[in-house]
């Protein structure tokens, strides 16, 4: 089976279970089990961890201690097979090349509109020994986009044989295998006190609960004659059994080959034949009888090489609710939804739509283990090469070299125009049956079909302001309204009542680049003009308020004097500290030169003078001289503040780490690539240690930056460490834990910050962010829930 259309998939990059960074936050209870085997003897026991919700297995279920709207399928599989989706049956280029190390590569290209927005753009897939890479590219009618571009984009730019294009059509037939959309999952009876396979293996019947979990997860299908996806079992002879449990979620089939339902002999005490089934499934349900909260299931009381999750599901009489536990062979990534704290769910829809999502994501996670991921790349290279040298001999016969590396894709030449087209026919013809009868055959992707319960997800938007008549070019959030500056109406505030008008703040003689609004500090931060004249400015939240409230003049430049921050003349980039407690801190670069700046605590400010302008309370600290302008900024918090607070800059082809005490600079991170567009270095914190989400090109790269000694961090590769790919180029990244957004041009892509897996992309043409603000409170739990509100902004209401 051809998994071309999967992501790219690395042993050596193994996302292991990173159980430091994030999993507490997100996870709650993550602990590494040691299982053993029935006598205690560990030689040949793997490593789980298991995930229960809360530390406190007997404490009492209290609701609403978790969010339903954590629960998503990772990975979609609208979003990870373009090929079948985007590609086949339709016009597209296709080319063979080899790389500098002369491994066969392929790629594919197509000119679509996403998603039926009217948004034009290049999708192209990647196939290479490594694994496969997808990514969208904008398209322009005025900019050329040519196939050296394209693989430049993906960090190919070495080649041992360039690429040259396959006309031939029948190599759709290999490139559109989209893999399994469907899932078999076991289902295992396990009677309270049974210590062994063989003894939950041998229950020939069920019980009264177990029935009525049967039911939840599916319908009762007769194996006789069925039609749909049979997950390994006879549909003819009735061999496997005669009845089995099926259900359809959210487009995949789901077969569950269930203990009970499988062929039971009373001369095998091993039953071979249920364990040939659930013991080769990745993921396996245990549902263990009895009310006892404590379990005493082990996954090494399950002889099996193959699986690597259990859910263990216990349901309890007393209150009709369930409880659900979560084993992971220690090599697998981390993979949501989250349990909830405790895991107990007493709405047994909400506990259905969890369960499979959470299987589903399960086995999902497994194939990046190296075990299946070096199974993966062998079948992966083994195919490429074997279809490189297909094409060989016909290199010459049957591809033109018209599309070279400076030629326009995918428009044809004039002369051989007719031919073109009546290729593109054939070419789409022969695509479309392909398509048509993998459909019929079901193992096409099916579309999706929401069975869960109706629910507001987090990312769903809603008008803020329908008629804004200017493009916005920095905002930020100010109480329930948003602060706007604009390109030629100077600042706006914006209540968000659509019968309310704009007011404006400032005139167009201040030309706002960059703006915070910290409200707890009664503090508005602005970097104006551009140049030479752009300097920083500091107002008071409260004074601006009741100007407006009294409807005194809009302010112009000259009115703002006061409020310059003088030493950051020339000012190009400044940056402030998202996690400041009774010091805020300002970095302001101006060129090559870092400029630090503080705020006085406020007993030694001028607050209590009631002084309108804030100028007084900020105080230059040191000047910090780099080698080159920085693009991006970040200020990392140290643990105590002593000498140990530090700057993120990115320049050039690196981030590094600046000490703040020092001035010294510590190389964080090379890109190797010859183009970079920096987008953000975005700080992030667990139980004081620090870690940045450096942002560049397609790449989001986790960097730990702890412990801080001294002054000098520890900056070195860690099992922390990670990185994962945007589909299209972000212009700006939202961190809203434990989501990530990406903003582009057209499209808003949500991610897990946890393990990078992708949760959901929504088409919004004409993008910009506005602004975004995350707040951060303490639960009952005492565990962090990050909200962020933001505003997108489109150019065409």
């Amino acid at each position: 089976v051809s998994h071309f259309c999967k992501e790219v998939i690395s042993a050596s990059e193994d996302l292991g279970c990173r159980r430091g960074d994030f999993s507490r936050k997100h996870y709650g209870s993550v602990e590494l089990l040691i299982s053993s085997d029935a006598d205690g003897a560990i030689h040949r026991a793997g490593r789980f961890r298991v995930e229960n919700g809360s530390l406190d297995e007997t404490s009492d279920y209290t609701p609403g201690t978790w969010r339903r709207t954590d629960v998503h399928l990772e990975n979609p599989e609208y979003h990870t097979r373009w090929y079948f989706k985007y590609f086949l049956g339709k016009v597209h280029q296709n080319y063979v090349g080899t790389d500098a190390e002369k491994n066969p590569f392929f790629l594919s290209v197509v000119l679509s509109d996403q998603n039926n927005q009217r948004v034009p753009q290049y999708r192209a897939i990647l196939w290479r020994k490594s694994g496969t890479l997808k990514i969208s590219l904008p398209y322009s009618p005025t900019k050329t986009l040519s196939v050296k571009s394209i693989l430049s984009a993906m960090n190919m730019d070495r080649f041992e044989k360039g690429p040259r294009e396959i006309l031939n059509p029948d190599i759709q037939k290999v490139r559109m295998t989209p893999g399994s959309v469907n899932f078999k999952f076991g289902v295992l009876f396990a009677k309270d006190g049974q210590l062994t396979d063989d003894e939950m293996f041998s229950n020939e019947m069920g019980s009264e609960s177990f029935d009525k979990f049967l039911s939840l997860l599916g319908d009762t299908i007769s194996l006789q004659g069925w039609a749909g996806y049979r997950g390994g079992l006879d549909t003819k002879n009735d061999t496997t059994g005669i009845k089995s449990i099926y259900t359809v979620y959210q487009g995949h089939e789901l077969m569950f080959h269930v203990s009970t339902m499988l062929p039971y002999s009373k001369d095998n005490k091993q039953q071979v034949e249920r364990k040939r089934h659930i013991g080769n499934d990745i993921v396996t349900i245990v549902f263990q009888e009895g009310d006892d909260a404590s379990s005493s299931f082990k996954p090494s009381m399950i002889r099996s090489h193959f699986t690597h999750i259990f859910a263990l599901v216990r349901y309890n009489r007393q209150n009709d609710s369930y409880r659900l536990k979560i084993f992971s062979e220690e090599s697998v990534p981390l993979f949501g939804p989250p349990l909830p704290t405790p895991s107990v769910f007493t709405d047994h829809q909400e506990f259905r739509d969890f369960l499979l999502v959470k299987l589903i994501n399960g086995e999902k996670a497994t194939l990046e283990t190296p075990t299946f991921a070096q199974k993966r790349q062998r079948t992966l290279d083994m195919l490429i090469r074997s279809l490189y040298q297909d094409l060989t001999p016909d290199l010459h016969k049957n591809m033109l070299n018209r599309r070279s590396f400076s030629d326009v894709l995918p428009e044809s030449p004039k002369s051989a125009r007719k031919k073109e087209e009546a290729r593109q026919a054939e070419f789409v013809r022969i695509g479309q049956a392909l398509k048509l009868k993998t459909i019929v055959r079901g193992d096409a992707p099916t579309s999706l079909v929401t069975t869960g319960l109706c629910r507001k997800e987090p990312w769903e938007s809603q008008s803020f302001c329908s008629t804004f008549p200017y493009e916005i070019v920095c905002s930020d959030s100010w109480g329930q309204s948003l602060l706007a500056a604009t390109d030629a109406a100077g600042v706006m505030l914006l209540d968000g009542e659509i019968t309310l008008p704009p007011v404006q703040v400032f005139d167009k003689t201040m030309a706002v680049k960059q703006m915070h609004v910290l409200e707890p500090q009664d503090l508005l931060i602005t970097r104006a003009d551009k140049g030479k004249d752009a300097r920083l400015y500091v107002f008071r939240l409260s004074s601006m308020k009741r100007c407006l409230e009294e409807r005194q003049l809009v302010r112009s430049k000259c009115d703002c004097r006061e409020n310059k921050l003088e030493k950051t003349k020339g000012c190009h980039l400044y940056s402030i500290n998202t996690h400041h407690g009774s010091e805020l801190r300002i970095v302001a670069a101006i060129r090559t030169k870092l400029l630090l700046i503080t705020r006085k605590h406020p007993r030694f400010s001028a607050v209590a003078s009631g002084a309108d302008s804030p100028v007084e309370e900020f105080q230059y600290i040191r000047e910090i001289c780099l080698c080159d302008p920085p693009v991006v900024m970040s200020l990392v918090d140290g643990p105590t503040g002593e000498n140990d607070n530090m700057i993120c800059v990115a320049y050039k082809h690196q981030f590094d780490l600046i000490n703040e005490s020092t001035g010294d600079a510590y190389r964080l991170h090379h890109v190797d690539a010859n183009r970079v567009n920096f987008v953000a270095a975005i700080d992030v914190y667990e139980d004081g240690e620090a870690g940045l989400l450096l942002c560049y090109n397609y790449i989001c790269y986790y960097k730990k930056v702890c412990p801080f000694s001294g002054s000098t961090p520890m900056i070195q590769s860690n099992t922390s460490d990670f990185h994962f790919t945007w589909n299209q180029m972000p212009n700006a990244i939202v961190c809203a834990f434990p989501y990530i957004l990406a903003f582009t041009t057209d499209s808003i892509e949500i991610r897990l910050v946890v393990n990078g897996n992708l949760v959901y992309t929504a088409v919004v043409p004409e993008l910009q962010l506005a602004a975004s603000r995350v707040k951060q409170h303490v639960s009952t739990s005492s565990r962090f829930l990050c909200v962020t509100w933001w505003a997108a902004a489109l150019k065409d209401p």
